[in-house]
């Protein structure tokens, strides 16, 4: 049985810290729109807090946070401490970067979704957050 959603799946993208390159950051959100799925793109130098809060205000069903500073041990458990403070703890949280495997395996165990790599494709990742969404936040 296939299950659809009747509205457009919510994504918040966004840039952590003070890592400044946000091409790639730009070219998932492009790509996410052009599947048919509702952006907010933060822009640069959010902090784990902002993220959080801009979610819950704009109601996202997933966070996909880009980083490529090397802090994605500090960032993504940031973000999952506070999405369980403000209990927000229904939203896929997501990203991608220079990420090691062994880190991934890591912040998968906290509770971090997938993590894509430079040179993912990008159906991947949009079959990935349209998956969980489905499964997981289909109200």
């Amino acid at each position: 049985m296939n299950k659809t959603l009747n509205r457009p799946i919510r994504v918040l993208v966004a840039k952590v810290g003070l890592d400044g390159h946000d091409r790639g950051a730009k070219v998932i959100a492009t790509s996410l729109r052009d599947a048919g799925m509702e952006v907010i793109y933060t822009g640069l130098r959010q902090t784990p807090e902002m993220v959080v809060n801009t979610a819950l205000q704009e109601d996202v069903d997933a966070i996909g946070i880009s980083i490529l500073s090397g802090a994605h041990m500090t960032v993504f458990p940031k973000l999952i401490e506070i999405m369980k403070q403000k209990e927000l703890t229904d939203v896929l949280i997501t990203g991608g970067g220079i990420i090691p495997d062994s880190d991934m395996k890591k912040l998968q165990k906290i509770g971090v979704g997938e993590l894509f790599p430079p040179g993912s494709a990008m159906k991947d990742i949009v079959n990935y957050i349209e998956n969980w969404v489905v499964e997981n936040r289909n109200f």
